[in-house]
């Protein structure tokens, strides 16, 4: 399929600055020409052509903290889910999701191979999805997820799993885990290093894991040439992770100068994840959120403001992800709204369109409007980089948003 793109004026991403009107040309998927209208008359007889005068050609959106195997917030209605059960949420989740704009995501845990696999044959629309399969979780940690009484292990190598997570206690479990799901063909790996907001047995300020078993994670992904994400909040746990060699802290809410800076030094990333906990705050009691769990939100929605000031005061680099659930997901693009009460519009564009594409492992291929680079675009009414909130209504201000050249059904945004 040929698409031609006319006349829109188009970001720049590795400047963050706008050109003047151009034509981008797609073919088969891929970027093929960028450049004045009157050259690009060479690719007459494409297949769709749109007029985009007077708008503005951006990549694709991208989103590098997403749970597609989350569909839901009731988290009591989610254990009693069959897999096809799971297959129809998550699909119809990956569809909403594109038609949203993001036409590529960071999966940071939960089995989504299966989705992955139907997306690439066409069974149901969605994203690219770059995957780190189940998470690592200690006992009792943020990933252990089960309720009710357990039997006591038989022995410390029990390895408890379900399509979320893997319980791993000890250097030779996690080292196992971690290995397991490197086979599994996951993109790399993610742990728990703190307590959270969504369970229910472990303290925001517990520190999971120990630096040993974080350096037996992070020299088994090393082995397979990618990293290690951790979930994590408080500064004790962030120093811990960084220090154990990991590559990207998810959340970080709780971070501190000391813990910032030891970051920055490591060439470490942050992918801060506000709209969450403004989406636990609307969401989490009608859907049955125990007080407690919500009494845990508002300490760290209170500290997420804060947390990008403490990042970039100390030069931390930083990527874009959300981390909604099920229901909340609907309110994906509002993250540009929330951030840009702190970040200026080229960082919250640099963080998703430079940053991301680093974590995904696809620089050259998505963030950038570029020959060679996969046709993922949306064209939105008004400047992003006068006014980053464009980009947090995509029913209102997005006219059109390319898969690979081709226009994404708008049926399912929400």
């Amino acid at each position: 399929m040929k698409t031609l793109i006319r006349n829109g004026h188009v970001l720049d991403t590795s400047s963050m600055s706008i050109s003047g009107e151009q034509s981008v040309a797609i073919e088969d998927g891929v970027i093929t020409y960028i450049g004045s209208s009157e050259q690009a008359e060479f690719c007459s007889g494409a297949d769709l052509e749109i007029d985009a005068q007077g708008s503005f050609v951006l990549p694709g959106l991208i989103d590098a903290h997403v749970h597609m195997r989350l569909t839901t917030l009731d988290f009591r209605r989610l254990a009693k889910w069959s897999e096809v059960e799971f297959g129809i949420a998550m699909a119809r989740m990956a569809g909403e999701t594109l038609a949203r704009g993001f036409t590529t995501v960071r999966d940071l845990g939960g089995d989504v191979s299966g989705l992955i696999r139907s997306i690439a044959k066409g069974m149901t629309p969605g994203p690219r999805i770059f995957h780190a399969g189940r998470m690592l979780s200690q006992t009792g940690g943020h990933g252990d997820v089960e309720g009710g009484a357990r039997a006591v292990p038989q022995c410390a190598c029990e390895m408890p799993h379900t399509a979320f997570g893997i319980i791993a206690d000890g250097v030779d479990a996690v080292r196992k885990a971690a290995r397991h799901n490197l086979r599994d063909g996951v993109d790399f790996i993610k742990v728990h290093v703190s307590g959270g907001v969504a369970t229910p047995s472990d303290p925001l300020d517990s520190i999971q894991y120990t630096p040993e078993e974080l350096r037996a994670v992070v020299q088994e992904a090393s082995h397979r040439g990618t990293y290690v994400a951790a979930h994590a909040y408080s500064p004790e746990s962030i120093s811990m992770a960084v220090e154990a060699g990991v590559h990207c802290i998810e959340h970080g809410n709780l971070i501190d100068p000391s813990s910032a800076s030891k970051l920055a030094e490591a060439e470490g990333v942050l992918v801060p994840t506000l709209v969450t906990y403004t989406a636990m705050q609307e969401y989490g009691e009608r859907l049955g959120l125990p007080e407690t769990n919500l009494r845990k939100n508002k300490v760290i929605a209170d500290a997420g403001i804060d947390s990008l000031e403490t990042a970039r005061a100390s030069g931390v680099v930083m990527g874009f992800g959300t981390d909604l659930v099920g229901e909340t997901q609907t309110m994906q693009n509002r993250e540009f709204a929330i951030r840009a009460d702190v970040l200026s519009s080229v960082e919250i564009l640099h963080s998703m369109y430079r940053v991301n594409p680093k974590l995904c492992r696809l620089e050259g291929k998505v963030g950038v409007v570029a020959e060679g680079a996969a046709g993922d675009i949306v064209i939105v009414d008004s400047n992003p980089l006068e006014d980053i909130t464009v980009l947090a209504d995509p029913i209102q201000n997005f006219s059109h948003i390319l898969q690979a050249g081709r226009p994404v059904s708008r049926e399912t945004s929400n």
